[in-house]
């Protein structure tokens, strides 16, 4: 009996230890990988939410029928490149393409600071489609790319949370980023100019 009891309580400490181990992994460490398209909208409620969201918009415009791909960006500090900043936000956007029309929708939490202003803190050389401080960029997991579209923004009062919401039809060299991994979402703010959130766009 008393060795029964003994697998028994070796078994239970060898699973949590894997579990404690595997959340070590996925939360310690940046994802640049191909691997981070194992992530799913269920597994972060934001990005659940924004993803439903983005196929509501789908269903209301009669397109429900189409067929569609689901893609989730998870944003973390962490994806930020070269240099990682200091903040404890989150994030995460939901879009649905059909065709080359692309639907987003996206919540963030927790920001630094508001989001960058660029009517008072301009690019240079300025950029008049730089309309909000959130964007879709393409380009490589571990570079920063070349600026594609600006996300609406409606910023909650404090200005460190809000929602993100845009639609786009893609050109054939996006859509080709978009299923190569290759399309990211990034946030800037006041405090973190060069981003304190990114997150590529994956399928799921």
């Amino acid at each position: 009996m008393n060795k029964a009891k003994r697998l028994l309580r070796n078994l239970i400490l060898s699973a949590i230890t894997c579990l404690v181990a595997v959340n070590i992994s996925i939360f310690s460490q940046p994802v640049h990988s191909q691997e981070a398209s194992t992530l799913t909208a269920s597994q972060i409620p934001v990005g659940s939410e924004a993803l439903r969201e983005a196929e509501s918009v789908l269903m209301a415009q009669g397109m429900e029928s189409k067929p569609f791909t689901r893609y989730v960006a998870v944003l973390t500090q962490n994806e930020v490149v070269p240099t990682t900043p200091s903040s404890y936000a989150f994030g995460a956007a939901g879009a649905v393409l059909v065709g080359d029309r692309l639907i987003v929708r996206g919540d963030f939490s927790n920001l630094s600071s508001p989001l960058r202003d660029y009517a008072t803190d301009p690019l240079n050389p300025p950029n008049p489609n730089v309309t909000s401080g959130a964007h879709i960029h393409r380009g490589e997991p571990t570079g920063n790319g070349p600026f594609q579209y600006a996300l609406q923004v409606s910023p909650g009062e404090s200005g460190l949370q809000g929602r993100l919401m845009g639609e786009y039809t893609l050109t054939s060299e996006q859509l080709q980023a978009l299923s190569s991994g290759k399309l990211y979402v990034d946030i800037h703010t006041k405090q973190n100019r060069a981003g304190e959130l990114r997150g590529i766009l994956k399928p799921l």
